[in-house]
């Protein structure tokens, strides 16, 4: 059997910023000042005239980022998902999202699996504070085939989006040869009639692994991808419900406002079925080793056997 090739979204990002730096003349990079980290660095060595480091400043990025916009440039900026989503969130809502400009938002070290970094790092609110701002597009593409896609998805998309990538390398699953980004859509990577485990980021892996499980045990797990959380792929869900009887969603994120929100708005008003949410259950994390730290907070394949187990029961 081949070994699992792993790889962080967030090097699929600044290599995929970097490979598309040709094709998109008018594309534009910012950091605040952790260009090493979130791996923008990457574009800066190829295309150093077209980046540009802000400092420790992320609002005023923002601020800057939205004026770059403003003269049709494309224009993407980057931080950590706490400081991009939560210390410019006023910015974000008011200078890009208020006037709906085309500002890509590179938000890097999202979730629990940041680990050492501790919990004032660990952004698990970021998706349910995206959501909230009208005409914001949320990515969160589960590796680096899937990663790099939505990358050269968000750069001809025309409004402001806001792309999620991790710290920690995952597996990649994907076929670069085969696998085809379609905005605003839902994949299904297996069918199943007993339940649907619907997942984002790198917990699509994870969703993948308890199928197996569940099927050793005469389970049969439908598993869909959500890349993209907002628009949500409405359909997807809807079927799934219908088909399946029961949903467990899984993702790197509160259970309040993220993935597991949004479907089960989706499901009360479409088709009442149950909806158990796999996520951080209003918690803050802590510092530690990632994987030690996605299994302590139930963001692991075992907890979603468990809890479809549960469920069914």
């Amino acid at each position: 059997m081949a070994d699992v090739i792993k790889k962080a979204t967030r090097e699929s990002y600044g290599e995929a910023l970097a490979e598309l730096s040709g094709e998109y003349p008018d594309l534009i990079v910012l950091d605040a000042d952790l260009a090493a980290a979130t791996k923008t660095g990457i574009f800066k060595k190829a295309c150093p005239e077209r980046f540009v480091d802000c400092g420790i400043a992320e609002a005023n990025m923002m601020g800057v980022a939205a004026g770059i916009a403003s003269t049709g440039k494309k224009v993407f900026a980057s931080s950590f998902a706490m400081f991009a989503a939560g210390r410019a969130f006023e910015i974000v809502r008011n200078s890009i999202g208020y006037p709906h400009l085309n500002v890509k938002i590179g938000a890097t070290h999202a979730g629990i699996s940041v680990g050492e970094d501790g919990a004032t790092h660990q952004c698990n609110e970021d998706i349910a504070l995206m959501r909230t701002i009208p005409g914001m597009t949320i990515i969160n593409p589960a590796d680096d085939v899937e990663a790099k896609a939505a990358v050269k998805a968000a750069l001809d998309f025309e409004g402001p989006v806001y792309m999620r990538f991790g710290r920690l390398a995952v597996p990649v699953f994907n076929d670069k040869e085969t696998y085809k980004f379609e905005l605003g859509k839902g994949v299904q990577l297996r069918d199943g009639s007993d339940v649907s485990i619907i997942a984002t980021g790198l917990m699509v892996n994870e969703a993948l692994e308890a199928a197996d499980i569940l099927a050793g045990e005469g389970i049969s797990a439908r598993v869909i991808n959500i890349h993209t959380i907002k628009p949500l792929d409405r359909d997807i869900i809807i079927k799934a419900a219908k088909e399946t009887g029961l949903i467990v969603t899984a993702e790197e994120h509160s259970v309040i406002g993220g993935l597991g929100s949004a479907v089960a708005e989706v499901v009360t008003e479409e088709c009442p079925v149950k909806v158990v949410k796999v996520g951080v259950n209003d918690v803050f994390g802590h510092s530690g080793p990632a994987a030690d730290l996605l299994k302590e907070f139930g963001l692991c394949a075992d907890n979603i056997v468990k809890k479809v187990k549960e469920a069914i029961a």
